[in-house]
C-alpha cells in the first residue's frame, strides 16, 4: 500500500506508462475500512436517538479485500467524507443496515460478497482507480476519481429512463458493503466520474453524494426543474445538503431563502452570496406545540417573514430534508401551484401536514433520492469547472470517523466533514492549480467555520 500511495502523490499525468505503473502494482489481501458490528447492532436499545453515541459504533478494522467483479473497479481511496446515511448506519436507525446487506446478498452469488458480519461504511471517495473487472473499457489503473453512491444493476426494464427507478438501485455503502471511509472502496465503473483537477483529495471528496442529490432535487426534470426567478426556500441552508442547494440557486439565477439556526450559518449564507436569511432559532420558530401538535399560527409566522424578504412573495419551491420537523410549515408556505421537494428526513420519517394548503391551492410534492448517473455526471462538471465549490469545514483522520459522525449526528458541524483514508495529510492531488488559484478563497470558504 505504501508503493501505490507514493506513486498517487507523485502525480504524474495521466499515460500508457501510468496505467501500466498502478496494473502492476499487487493489491493487498486486506484493508482497513470503518465498520459497523453486526454482532453490536442492539447496543443502542433504549437511549433516545441524540444520546446513541457514534464513536461507540464505528470502528476501524482489517478486512479482506472483496473479489473484483465484471462491472466493477477497485479503488484506492485518498479521502472520503461523512453524510447522514452514515450517522444512520452508525445508529442503527431506523433500521440496522445489515438487513439490506442479506437482501442484496440474496440476489446473485456476486452479491453474496456484500453481506458480512461487519459493514464497511461511506458513500462518498476520491481515489485512484487501482484494478477494473471484466467489462469496464472506459476507466483504467491509475485513474483519477470520484465516485458517486448510485449502485444499480439495470436488468429491469424500469431503470432504464432513470436508473433510480430500478427496483435493484441501492445506495453504495450503506445499502451495500465495501463503502468509501476505506483504504480500498469496491465500485461499479458506471459510479466513477473525473476527479475535480483544481481540488485536493479531501476537497474533492466532500461534494459527491450531496451536490448529486441537490442537482437532481433542484435542478433536474426529476425534480423540481427550478428556473431562474424561482424563489427557493432552503432548509439548513449551511449544511451539507443545503450548502450545495445555495450554490446551485444562485447559479441558476434563483432566489434562495436560507433557514439556518445560527448567526454564524447566517453569516456562511451571506458569503455564499445569499441576501436573504432567516434564523430559525434567533426568531424563536416553534412549529409543534407539544411532540403531537403542531402550531399553524407559527407556520403563519415564518410565512410572513418570508414575504418579508422576497417582497411579498411565496417560494416557487421548498428544498425538504428535516421532515417531521418543518414539513407541515414548508407544504404551508409554498405558493398557489408550488413544489415541495423532499429527498430526506433528519429530524423524522413521519410527516403530517394540512392537506388543505395542498390539495385546495393546487401544490405538488415531490420525492427525490440521490441522482441518476447522468445527473450526477453534470453536478461533478459544475464542479470540476470551478462553478460549484466544496462547503469542506473539518477533516479527521480515518481512525476518528467516529467522531466525525458523532460531529455530524449532533449538528455541530458546518457544510461537510472529510475524512483522510489514504492520504498522509491534507492539501495533496491538487493539478490544476491555474485554476485553484481563480477559486481559492470560495474553495477555503467552510474552513474552520
Amino acid at each position: 500500500m505504501k508503493d501505490i500511495v507514493e506513486a498517487i502523490i507523485a502525480g504524474l499525468p495521466p499515460s500508457e506508462a501510468r496505467h501500466a505503473e498502478f496494473a502492476q502494482f499487487t493489491v493487498p489481501d486486506s484493508y482497513r475500512a470503518v465498520v459497523v458490528r453486526r454482532d453490536e447492532t442492539a447496543m443502542f436499545d433504549g437511549l433516545p436517538t441524540q444520546e446513541k453515541d457514534p464513536r461507540r459504533s464505528l470502528h476501524v478494522d482489517e478486512v479482506p479485500t472483496p473479489e473484483l467483479g465484471p462491472g466493477e473497479a477497485l479503488v484506492a481511496v485518498m479521502a472520503s467524507s461523512v453524510n447522514y446515511n452514515t450517522v444512520w448506519t452508525s445508529i442503527f436507525e431506523p433500521v440496522p443496515t445489515f438487513g439490506f446487506l442479506s437482501r442484496y446478498g440474496r440476489t446473485s452469488a456476486l452479491a453474496a460478497r456484500h453481506d458480512q458480519p461487519y459493514h464497511a461504511v461511506g458513500s462518498d471517495l476520491a481515489g485512484v482507480v487501482l484494478r477494473t473487472g471484466p467489462g469496464v473499457h472506459v476507466w483504467s489503473p491509475g485513474d483519477e476519481v470520484v465516485a458517486h453512491c448510485l449502485s444499480v444493476e439495470l436488468e429491469h426494464a424500469d431503470g432504464h429512463n432513470d436508473t433510480m427507478l430500478d427496483p435493484e438501485q441501492r445506495i453504495w455503502g450503506f445499502e451495500t458493503n465495501f463503502g468509501g471511509l476505506a483504504e480500498l472502496a469496491l465500485v461499479k465503473a458506471n459510479q466513477l466520474m473525473p476527479k475535480p483537477a483544481h481540488l485536493t483529495w479531501e476537497e474533492a471528496a466532500a461534494p459527491g453524494l450531496v451536490n448529486s442529490t441537490a442537482y437532481r432535487q433542484l435542478v433536474s426534470t426529476n425534480g423540481a426543474t427550478m428556473k431562474q426567478g424561482d424563489i427557493v426556500l432552503i432548509w439548513g441552508a449551511s449544511g451539507g445538503l443545503g450548502s450545495y442547494a445555495t450554490q446551485l440557486a444562485l447559479r441558476g439565477g434563483a432566489i434562495p431563502v436560507c433557514v439556518v439556526s445560527s448567526p454564524a450559518k447566517a453569516a456562511l449564507c451571506r458569503a455564499l452570496g445569499a441576501d436573504l436569511v432567516i434564523d430559525r432559532a434567533a426568531e424563536g420558530y416553534r412549529f409543534w406545540r407539544d411532540e403531537h401538535t403542531q402550531d399553524p399560527s407559527e407556520w403563519q409566522r415564518f410565512g410572513r417573514r418570508i414575504r418579508e424578504l422576497t417582497g411579498g412573495e411565496d417560494p416557487d419551491i421548498v428544498f425538504e430534508h428535516p421532515g417531521r420537523e418543518t414539513f407541515g410549515a414548508s407544504v404551508y408556505v409554498a405558493r398557489r401551484g408550488g413544489t415541495i421537494v423532499t429527498c430526506a428526513s433528519t429530524s423524522g420519517f413521519r410527516h403530517e401536514f394540512d392537506n388543505r394548503y395542498l390539495w385546495m391551492h393546487l401544490k405538488r410534492v415531490i420525492g427525490t433520492h440521490f441522482a441518476n448517473y447522468r445527473e450526477a455526471w453534470e453536478a461533478n462538471r459544475l464542479v470540476c469547472r470551478g462553478m460549484i465549490h466544496p462547503t469542506l469545514s473539518r477533516v479527521y483522520p480515518l481512525a476518528e470517523t467516529g467522531q466525525a459522525t458523532r460531529d455530524v449526528h449532533r449538528n455541530v458541524h458546518q457544510g461537510k466533514v472529510g475524512v483522510l483514508c489514504l492520504a498522509p495529510s491534507e492539501g495533496l492531488g491538487v493539478r490544476d492549480e491555474q485554476l485553484r488559484a481563480r477559486h481559492l478563497r470560495a474553495i477555503n470558504r467552510f474552513r474552520g467555520v
